[in-house]
């Protein structure tokens, strides 16, 4: 038996998770949103849970993570993948690291490409892919770093040689639905299915999205674990 809790923010369509070692009670969770801390340590709380792990899939430009307050709330420790520069974070990922909380595990492998430090998370049958890979499509390649045929590789010869079984719970959802698997991405996922490196990154430099209308307020927030400018200035 294990605990599991996915929550939803739906000012960015974030999805977050919760995981925990019914055993010992010790948790994690992965892509926080600052609003809803308090959500999560009430739910922490009610289920006699100690987090031990703050997870980052990468540097969100969407929205601010909730990283600092959980940390000075639970004492838990927070982890970015090295590329992501995040230099407050307790511990930066590489490839293959692993995180222990109770008798679970979870691997971090990178995949990069939406933005150079992406991690993705594989716990059990489960994976949490962040902005690399989403039901139906992918985080896009065109800012913070991001590099379309690095991101086609990443999820082609990374995620894509998992099993099929393997669920995937991605980092936002924006057409209702919460869950996946690698089977169903690699058969009907428009950006990939039937599709080139060559088809992708064409496909990719087209898409002409809106920047993200929190973006110059969240990265470097993100940055910093979620601490906005005015109290880094105040602890400088």
């Amino acid at each position: 038996m294990i605990l599991f809790r996915q929550f939803f923010d739906t000012a960015s369509c974030t999805l977050t998770y919760l995981l925990a070692d019914p055993v010992t009670g010790d948790a994690v969770i992965i892509d926080s949103v600052r609003e809803h801390v308090g959500a999560y340590i009430s739910f922490l709380q009610e289920q006699e849970l100690q987090l031990d792990w703050i997870l980052e899939t990468h540097v969100h430009a969407d929205h601010v993570t909730g990283a600092a307050a959980l940390r000075e709330f639970t004492g838990a420790r927070s982890a970015v993948g090295a590329g992501g520069l995040v230099g407050c974070a307790d511990r930066a990922l590489e490839d293959g690291d692993s995180i222990v909380f109770g008798n679970q595990v979870i691997r971090a492998i990178a995949t990069p490409g939406h933005t150079p430090g992406c991690m993705s998370y594989h716990w059990r049958d489960r994976l949490f892919t962040g902005d690399a890979l989403l039901i139906g499509g992918c985080g896009r390649t065109d800012f913070q770093g991001g590099d379309a045929g690095q991101l086609y590789d990443s999820i082609t010869e990374r995620l894509f040689t998992l099993p099929d079984e393997t669920l995937v719970y991605p980092g936002h959802d924006y057409r209702h639905a919460r869950v996946s698997c690698i089977g169903q991405e690699k058969l009907a996922n428009p950006r990939f299915a039937g599709k080139s490196r060559a088809d992708f990154i064409e496909l990719m430099g087209h898409l002409n999205l809106p920047k993200p209308t929190l973006m110059d307020q969240a990265v470097p927030a993100n940055l910093h674990c979620g601490r906005l400018a005015p109290l880094d200035a105040q602890d400088a």
